[in-house]
């Protein structure tokens, strides 16, 4: 398991709410930080990757949760 430097709990809130929030925890992270969302917003678990995936950041995993998804990025560039 890969230990997240922040964790966003973004449960309860719709999409893009939870992308929208990495998307700014990104800007503040430093390159090779590992940032996890935690989203109960079915749409997070394929927006977020693609989204990753396109600015070029590494996708560590989608890990299914008890009533949510725990979704894990490192912020590459």
């Amino acid at each position: 398991m890969v230990k997240a430097d922040r964790v966003i709990d973004a449960r309860g809130a719709y999409c893009p709410g939870p992308l929208m929030e990495l998307i700014r925890a990104v800007r503040e992270a430093a390159r090779g930080d590992v940032l996890e969302v935690l989203s109960s917003d079915s749409g997070s678990k394929r927006d977020i990757p693609a989204w990753a995936q396109k600015a070029g950041h590494e996708v560590v995993g989608v890990f299914p949760e008890q009533g949510y998804d725990r979704i894990v990025v490192r912020k590459a560039r």
